[in-house]
């Protein structure tokens, strides 16, 4: 009898969650939230002027155990200033093919130029797809931004950008733009 019993007793497991309400994820459809401090995709931030926080130092690339940060740094100038320091990322990938998203980056870099999001959904059909460049890691310019490079905003120094001090605006216009003249709406 116990032969006979035994197999059908192993179907009991299978008849007890057979009649249960199926526990349906409509994924694509209804996202669920994630964590406010899930470790995401990266992103480049920017100060209130949209100058870019990123020094170039390549601390972060060092501090990743998956070698999968490149950075590869630049001296800023009058013309072109991209940072309000000395230095600037002029080159910046992410490899996510090799990222662990432990977060080790994040801590080492000294300006907060880079955190994580809690973008979760870079899924590609492309290798060459995953490895992220400067422009699809930096934060998009919201309003007052002026996408760099662009001078310093005007009065301030270095010190004022890594104290939070700079308020979002315009950097000044550019001396090669001709004024307008107030007294051309006076003549016939």
């Amino acid at each position: 009898m116990t032969k006979f019993l035994g197999p059908i007793a192993g179907f009991g497991v299978t008849f007890s969650t057979m009649f249960k309400k199926a526990n349906t994820e409509f994924y694509p459809e209804e996202k669920t939230p994630t964590a406010p401090r899930y470790h995401g995709r990266h992103q480049l931030n920017r100060y209130a002027d949209g100058l870019e926080k990123c020094i170039g130092c390549e601390l972060c690339a060092w501090a990743c155990p998956a070698d999968a940060i490149f950075v590869e740094g630049a001296d800023n100038t009058d013309e072109e200033r991209y940072s309000p320091g000395e230095r600037y990322g002029r080159v910046y990938q992410i490899n996510y093919l090799r990222c662990i998203g432990c977060g080790l980056c994040i801590e080492a870099c000294p300006t907060r130029a880079l955190t994580m999001t809690n973008e979760y959904e870079m899924a590609d059909d492309n290798r060459a797809g995953l490895i992220y460049e400067k422009d699809r890691l930096l934060a998009p310019l919201e309003s007052g931004m002026v996408d760099s490079p662009h001078p310093m905003a005007p009065g301030t120094t270095a010190e004022d950008y890594y104290r939070g001090t700079v308020t979002g605006g315009a950097a000044p216009a550019s001396q090669d733009e001709p004024e307008a003249d107030d007294t051309a709406g006076d003549r016939p």
